[in-house]
């Protein structure tokens, strides 16, 4: 994938109603040119704060790799980095497959492959005289002998052709 630079779209409002929106249809809205086949990552961060990881913004938000960045004012509380209970600005990083023949796959083969491992114990007594504290305990020392073998197995499903997404 392919990282895009730094996005922001949009400044947050501040009403109660409102907040931050950098979803990817908001961007879509704002460029239409921007596209992202396959978002395969993300990054989020405050504009102002930006070596400041989100956790420690005390902002409430989305971040999510399929979406994008949104921040609603009504989730947010006093505190945090702003003494007010509204959205910063944010700005996000999307690591996009680009939407080219040779970067989305024509077909999608899936296959599974699973492995089984058994573990037998042989169980021997190790000798056949008993010290005092083994008399009274009634416990006989043991030795185990572990055998391992491991079985893998392989399986190769249809062929599907998958079904092309524009963002």
């Amino acid at each position: 994938c392919i990282w895009t630079d730094w996005i922001d779209v949009s400044y947050p409002t501040r009403d109660p109603d409102g907040g931050e929106d950098e979803s990817y249809e908001n961007i879509q809205k704002h460029d239409p040119s921007w596209e992202c086949a396959k978002p395969e990552n993300i990054s989020c961060r405050a504009t102002d704060f930006p070596d400041t990881p989100i956790k420690d913004l005390g902002q409430i938000l989305e971040c999510d790799v399929n979406k994008g960045l949104i921040c609603k004012n009504k989730d947010q509380v006093v505190g945090g980095v702003i003494p007010m209970p509204v959205c910063i600005n944010y700005e996000i990083s999307v690591c996009c497959v680009p939407n080219t023949p040779e970067c989305i796959p024509s077909t999608i083969s899936t296959s599974t492959t699973s492995s089984t491992t058994v573990v037998t114990l042989s169980v021997s007594p190790t000798t056949s005289t008993h010290t005092p504290s083994e008399v009274l305990t009634g416990t006989t020392p043991y030795t185990t002998t572990p055998t391992v073998s491991q079985t893998t197995t392989a399986t190769t499903t249809g062929t599907q052709k998958p079904t092309p997404t524009t963002i």
